[in-house]
């Protein structure tokens, strides 16, 4: 069982303005720390808190515990320690202090096991780690920021963003992989299987606590809550939006909850927008954050549109030949975008697209267009296409 005491570096960790971990141009850089978010997050739990007492007190009676709600406000120490807990200060992952408080408060701590699923979580770790660095060697990053590199053909150009986001992919993988092996060592986030939980929000069933060391160790765990990235998910899935809630899982929860529903606008895709706009100034000022991020709702609506125009009118075959089509233009959009991720400055981020004569952001204008001009189908063929292709805000809430 851990202990709500911080790590000895805690002391240099501010809460508040959103902190980095480390600098910003360091190769190992993995953006801001999640002081904030915590802080965010627990306010949010303390506030429904209210409102359950609030309905209790309107109705005469208590219902008894609800499925993640706080027992009671945390004092000042409690929030210090949460904040400033060991697990996941230095890369995440973004925890509720629900989860936080249930790794405090198990029961029986020695049933939960730790060795084999940690086991299980690392072993892709050193592959990824000699992949990085192979790649990264190969095909540095400061290549791109020297004339020569424009003197290259056009093939040449648009290739070099593939090995590069490659590498920022096997970067993340490591760390972030590393860091949930962190929280595995300690026993944290692990839930019974049959609590369902999902990443960052914790288990979405109730199931009640074992009475005994015995039963405890004969129930099945898993660590859904604090799983941070899906590597194979990310790689592999087809769109856009799928590639979102596969990377970084657990802040994704954390925006989709905190900013998403928030936004002032209904629209899916403005939406995203102002969570894309949120999302950037949270790594950073540098503008190549808020040239990546705010090309991403273009291409959710491109890929929306023309997706929910086309595919539906096509049969088995010609939707499998769509999908494989839609992959590559996927990871194409992202290989693009993580260029100005990691270029980070306006002109180096907006040389290196120009040099690519802005490709993924004409072709998602030209998808949007034709998807718009071509509508979407008949009612059937809209209403599934609506539902292979849109994240509906119904939808997120359930995630």
């Amino acid at each position: 069982m851990g202990s709500s005491s911080c790590g000895p570096g805690a002391h240099l960790v501010h809460l508040w303005p959103p902190h980095f971990a480390f600098s910003g141009h360091h190769p190992w850089d993995l953006g801001p720390h999640s002081g904030p978010a915590l802080l965010v997050s627990l306010a949010s739990e303390v506030q429904d808190l209210h409102l359950a007492q609030r309905k209790d007190m309107a109705s005469g009676f208590s219902k008894g515990p609800s499925l993640g709600l706080l027992p009671d406000v945390p004092s000042l120490t409690e929030t210090l320690s949460y904040s400033y807990c060991y697990v996941g200060i230095m890369t995440g992952p973004f925890f509720r202090y629900r989860t936080y408080l249930d790794w405090l408060e198990q029961p029986f701590p020695g049933a939960v096991p730790s060795l084999r699923p940690l086991l299980r979580r690392a072993w892709p770790a050193p592959l990824f780690g000699l992949l990085f660095l192979l790649s990264s060697h190969l095909f540095p990053l400061e290549a791109v920021r020297e004339d020569a590199f424009y003197a290259r053909p056009l093939p040449a150009r648009l290739f070099y963003m593939i090995p590069v986001f490659f590498a920022f992919r096997m970067r993340f993988y490591v760390a972030w992989i590393a860091a949930e092996c962190g929280c595995i060592a300690a026993g944290f986030g692990a839930y019974p299987v049959a609590a369902k939980a999902r990443a960052g929000g914790g288990p979405t069933l109730q199931c009640p606590p074992p009475s005994s060391p015995e039963e405890a160790a004969a129930l099945e765990y898993d660590y859904e809550t604090i799983r941070n990235i899906d590597c194979y998910g990310t790689d592999f899935c087809v769109r856009v939006r799928e590639g979102m809630r596969y990377w970084n899982m657990t802040v994704q929860w954390w925006l989709a909850q905190y900013v998403y529903k928030s936004a002032p606008a209904r629209s899916y895709v403005l939406r995203s927008a102002w969570t894309m706009l949120l999302s950037a100034y949270w790594h950073g000022l540098h503008p190549g954050y808020y040239l990546s991020f705010l090309t991403i709702p273009l291409c959710l609506a491109a890929e929306f549109q023309l997706e929910s125009a086309l595919r539906g009118r096509l049969g088995p075959g010609g939707q499998k030949a769509w999908d494989w089509v839609h992959w590559f233009l996927k990871m194409r959009a992202y290989d693009y975008m993580c260029m100005g991720f990691v270029l980070l400055s306006l002109g180096q981020t907006l040389r290196y697209w120009a040099s690519v004569y802005f490709c993924i952001h004409i072709l998602a204008l030209v998808a949007l267009g034709l998807g718009v001009a071509l509508g979407r189908g008949s009612p059937s063929r809209r209403k599934t296409g609506s539902q292979a292709t849109s994240l509906a805000p119904e939808k997120l809430r359930e995630e």
